[in-house]
């Protein structure tokens, strides 16, 4: 069940971590943001800027939080993962916020991904923590959009996928709350169409400095 008390672990400190946990803490929820890292000067501002977040390891994170969001970039995610611990995963209703974006520059707008089109990086996180319920969502959108999106057309979708039901109501309850229609698309192997989308959002940011759009599933 979804409810404001329960406590919420961002690994990942970049932009995408900070935003997200702040929102969070918005919506009344203990927070604590985890990075290698404490005393960057982003994270300090971060916490003067948000009283009440706390922050950690990433280990303290991940025993710290019912619900955990991985916010770390792709290329890092599985070693984070490690560096937390799987067994501090187990059982808890996990939000993959990544996208398995490479090292190497975008193609005439096109990011490069190191997964194919036959795999995700969610199935790969799902496989390293087999106890944990992941659910892919918030990655196929800009982090100024995450969090209360306002279009004149209405709510932006917001596309997840993952194993286990329980989690996807959770965050479906989650999505709500923080501005979005949630469009379930299915079992883990879904997030081979949903991550790709990362790349289609970015494509007029890079080639023609837009970035205030969302995607909207529209159905008659």
């Amino acid at each position: 069940m979804y409810t404001k008390s329960l406590k919420i672990g961002v690994l990942g400190s970049g932009i995408v971590g900070r935003v997200l946990g702040a929102a969070f803490a918005k919506e009344g929820h203990p927070v604590m943001l985890g990075s290698r890292n404490t005393a960057k000067h982003e994270i300090l501002d971060w916490v003067e800027e948000n009283p009440g977040v706390i922050t950690g390891s990433f280990a303290n994170t991940a025993a710290y939080a019912d619900i955990i969001v991985i916010a770390t970039k792709g290329i890092v995610t599985l070693e984070a993962i490690g560096l937390a611990g799987v067994d501090n995963f187990t059982g808890k209703t996990v939000i993959d916020t990544t996208n398995p974006i490479s090292l190497s520059a975008p193609v005439n707008g096109v990011l490069p991904y190191f997964t194919d089109y036959n795999s995700s990086l969610l199935e790969k996180i799902q496989a390293a923590l087999p106890k944990a319920n992941i659910v892919k969502a918030f990655s196929c959108v800009g982090n100024a959009l995450m969090y209360k999106p306002y279009f004149d057309e209405g709510k932006p979708s917001m596309f997840i996928a993952g194993n286990n039901e329980d989690a996807k109501k959770i965050v479906t309850s989650i999505l709500t709350a923080f501005g979005w229609d949630t469009e379930d698309m299915g079992k883990a192997e879904a997030a081979r169409a949903i991550e790709p989308l990362c790349i289609l959002w970015c494509l007029p940011g890079f080639t023609r400095n837009e970035w205030t759009h969302a995607f909207k599933l529209l159905k008659s």
